[in-house]
């Protein structure tokens, strides 16, 4: 989940005149006499920083001449600093913006130690000293931005603890210490007092460390109430707890405490700071993907001009995926890859249009974005999201794809047990797959996380969807599985989300060989007033599966055509990946090509005349210039599940193959 971030200085400086009395709200002239034998340069800088911005394309060369000017004046390093940390998008720019603003930070407190200490209700003695405040918050939040996205997070907490022991009486510019202390800890939470100081040594001792620090923001946001009222505008303090709610919603969304979580975010409800990512991200581990829909579009606008991982893009292209819409995941992705290029986030995007590839049946696509995306250096900026959520993410992607392709060499080839070149591939996928299946176990039983995250199905930090969990548990330890669902079952407060649990423990019968429990449990699912048909597509497509793979183990052979129906309506992507055969009828028409035909007909579909299921129109046509077929497929109540469409070809082995994908509207 995001943070809370502002989208620069300019905006926040707004908020700062808006709360702070008329007379105090004059930024140049609030800067106390300036005095020893550097005065009359530094009054010369300041005169000249007024006309030029720390945020314009010409605060770079501004800076050169303020150190020209006076090089022990912490301005020119300040300027320096922030214009190279608002151009960064990677580990060495944030490195290079640190080294300036560590220098600025340092000079500040050599110059301004008495004017930062001060604390004061008297405004008098308050208003020569607030500037240096505020600039030395600024200063600090860039570093501590810079720190965060390098990765070093005990500089970031030793910034925060030397920010803190100047106790100033508003936190400018964002800069609320305490707020940042929760975050740091919670985004670090898997990890114990061995490898980082700050924490304590399990997840649930950092989440209430974390929750510590929350709660000592609310006791100093009223301390310094008692300072500030004669100062600043009424209503500054709650603005101030905004921030606190902001935080305090992340970390009981994690924890699953729907209501808590609930209850803050009601708090921020009519704010500015409102934040839609999260909050959509918060309804989408409820069960409400329509919700969630409509609030990550609102994060588009409310993210515009961030240089950080857009989440409500990467999070809606599941919901798409959901919704049985795979292909607007693709075009999603697609334009944020090109409209954002090779900045943070760029690995993400890529991730999410593998998974979207996977679901639309594309899978050597899918393998090429995957790969892009394991090789990519992504820079995990302003999220919880870290470098072990990309690694999982990735190579749950990879598995589902050998998985893919294993079931879809046996769709190319109806006889492929009789085929040794298909029976040398299928043994190099199986190999494959198991290396690494055995791989991700490893490393994920490692992982302290598992229980919270991955198990839970739905999380706030997971980046994988519910249906890849399958893929992670479905060869191991059937009845443990079955123990651990039951128990989420029977526990998880999101009614919701109940319902993928009993899928998780049908699928598990399955396994078992307990097909009449697994039926049961299924059919039970079908009635649950909960699913949501439009935006649950995947979930209700499983589901059929299921109840078609149980029916073929059973030789309920009319049930099985009933479920493969339903399967093809609800999500005909996936079946050439499911290992089931289809019945389909077969109409032609035109000069048919006899050597496709047959290729076609060698694809693990069922071909019949009259069979109550769906049916393929395919014409053919064969010119001097070139030969082409065109095709649709309508199912029983002839609405057209594929759509009017025609393609050329030369080799009538490879369209026979690419035809029997797009029948099922894989392209």
């Amino acid at each position: 989940m995001k943070r809370l971030q502002y989208k620069n200085a300019r905006s926040f400086f707004v908020i700062l005149c808006v709360l702070f009395v008329p007379y105090g709200a004059a930024y140049a002239q609030s800067q106390p006499v300036k005095t020893g034998p550097n005065a009359a340069k530094r009054y010369e800088i300041d005169a000249k920083r007024i006309g030029t911005s720390m945020y314009s394309d010409d605060a770079l060369p501004r800076s050169r001449e303020f150190k020209r000017i006076d090089s022990t004046y912490y301005v020119g390093w300040m300027y320096e600093g922030v214009y190279k940390y608002e151009h960064a998008a990677d580990y060495i720019g944030f490195k290079h913006a640190a080294v300036p603003l560590e220098r600025a930070l340092r000079l500040m407190e050599r110059d301004y130690k008495k004017e930062l200490r001060t604390r004061t209700s008297d405004l008098i003695k308050y208003y020569p000293v607030y500037f240096y405040h505020f600039e030395y918050t600024t200063i600090a939040f860039y570093l501590l931005m810079c720190y965060n996205n390098m990765e070093e997070p005990e500089k970031a907490f030793a910034l925060l603890n030397k920010v803190k022991s100047y106790n100033f009486q508003r936190d400018y510019f964002n800069m609320d210490v305490y707020n940042h202390m929760a975050w740091t800890v919670h985004r670090h939470r898997y990890y114990t007092h061995d490898k980082y100081d700050f924490l304590k040594n399990s997840i649930d001792q950092n989440e209430r460390l974390a929750q510590t620090y929350l709660d000592s923001q609310f006791r100093r946001i009223s301390i310094n109430k008692r300072l500030n009222s004669q100062i600043f505008r009424p209503g500054y303090a709650e603005q101030e707890q905004m921030s606190v709610y902001h935080y305090k919603s992340i970390l009981y969304s994690y924890a699953l405490n729907v209501d808590s979580a609930a209850y803050y975010y009601n708090l921020m409800k009519d704010n500015h700071i409102f934040p839609h990512n999260n909050y959509a991200t918060f309804r989408s581990i409820c069960g409400d993907f329509r919700e969630a829909e409509k609030e990550y579009e609102k994060a588009m606008e409310q993210d515009a001009g961030d240089k950080r991982l857009k989440e409500w893009a990467y999070y809606s292209a599941n919901i798409d995926i959901y919704k049985a819409q795979p292909q607007t995941a693709v075009e999603l992705m697609k334009d944020m890859i090109k409209a954002n290029g090779s900045t943070p986030g760029f690995g993400w995007y890529n991730i999410a249009l593998a998974r979207a590839m996977h679901y639309h049946g594309n899978i050597s696509e899918s393998e090429r974005y995957i790969n892009k995306a394991a090789e990519f250096k992504e820079l995990h900026i302003g999220t919880t999201l870290s470098q072990a959520h990309y690694d999982f993410s990735t190579q749950m992607v990879k598995l589902m794809n050998i998985n893919a392709s294993i079931e879809q060499l046996k769709f190319e080839n109806n006889d492929w047990w009789y085929s040794p070149r298909v029976l040398a591939k299928l043994a190099k996928a199986v190999t494959e797959k198991y290396t690494l299946q055995f791989l991700i176990i490893n490393q994920f039983a490692q992982n302290p996380e598992r229980d919270r995250v991955i198990y839970k199905l739905f999380s706030t930090e997971s980046t994988v969807t519910w249906d890849e969990v399958w893929y992670l548990i479905s060869d191991f330890s059937t009845q443990y599985f079955i123990n651990r669902f039951e128990h989420e079952l029977q526990t998880d407060e999101r009614t919701a989300i109940r319902k993928y649990f009993k899928y998780f423990i049908a699928k598990l019968k399955m396994s078992s060989g307990k097909y009449d429990e697994a039926r049961s449990l299924l059919n039970e699912i079908l009635q649950d007033k909960n699913i949501d048909a439009e935006y649950e597509k995947l979930f209700l497509a499983r589901v059929y599966q299921a109840q078609a793979q149980c029916a073929k183990e059973q030789e309920d052979t009319k049930a099985y055509d009933t479920w493969m129906n339903n399967l093809y309506t609800e999500y005909s992507e996936l079946i050439p990946s499911t290992g089931l055969r289809m019945k389909m009828n077969l109409k032609t028409s035109g000069e048919v090509d006899s050597e496709l035909l047959e290729r076609l007909k060698n694809c693990n579909i069922e071909w019949t005349t009259n069979a109550a299921g769906p049916t393929a129109y395919i014409n053919f046509t064969n010119t001097k210039e070139e030969k082409q077929v065109s095709y649709h497929v309508v199912d029983t109540k002839k609405n057209k599940i594929v759509e009017d469409a025609h393609f050329s070809y030369e080799s009538p082995e490879n369209a026979g193959r690419a035809l029997a994908y797009k029948l099922f509207n894989v392209n």
